[in-house]
């Protein structure tokens, strides 16, 4: 398996662009949900950007060893919303689409529960992996070669609250 790092400079200019490429799309939404925990940043920054709600609908699929093993996708029982309805036009953003199981079950889940409101739902992600079962409505890089996508956030994944603390603690020290 191939390899693609990403640093915090790239993974921003990339949500940059995602969003000049929905605003020239000049499609209009009325609420952005956010799949947990790979889209949160995307959303949060997406939100921001057009000034429209943010959703946040909980998602797993991820676990094992250094969180690398796709299993069984889990969706949390409720939508975490601050507005009164969901509402018509609903862009739904994560990070990327690997095998697109995801996002494709979340517009699912989001029909079974919101269906009643939701007139169309739009898609948006940063990568876009050939092996997805699934093509987004917006991307911004199509990866041909499926490469592990490391963000970077995932040192987190690696650190521990202990040694936070003790490289804190020099830190004070040495100053």
């Amino acid at each position: 398996m191939s390899h693609l790092y990403i640093s915090w400079l790239d993974y921003h200019k990339k949500i940059e662009y995602l969003a000049a490429k929905i605003y020239q799309s000049q499609w209009e939404f009325n609420q952005i949900v956010c799949l947990a925990r790979g889209g949160l940043r995307v959303g949060d920054i997406l939100s921001r950007i057009f000034k429209k709600p943010l959703a946040i609908l909980a998602t797993s699929s991820y676990g094992g060893i250094k969180g690398q093993e796709q299993g069984k996708i889990v969706i949390g029982k409720s939508l975490t919303m601050t507005t009164n309805s969901l509402g018509s036009h609903v862009l739904l953003a994560d990070d990327l689409v690997d095998s697109g199981i995801s996002i494709d079950k979340s517009i699912t889940w989001l029909q079974d529960n919101y269906g009643q409101e939701i007139q169309e739902i739009k898609t948006a992600v940063l990568w876009y992996k050939a092996c997805s079962i699934f093509k987004p409505d917006y991307y911004v890089d199509y990866l041909p070669d499926n490469p592990w996508v490391h963000q970077p956030f995932e040192v987190y994944e690696q650190t521990s609250v202990a040694d936070l603390a003790f490289t804190l603690t020099r830190m004070n020290r040495d100053q």
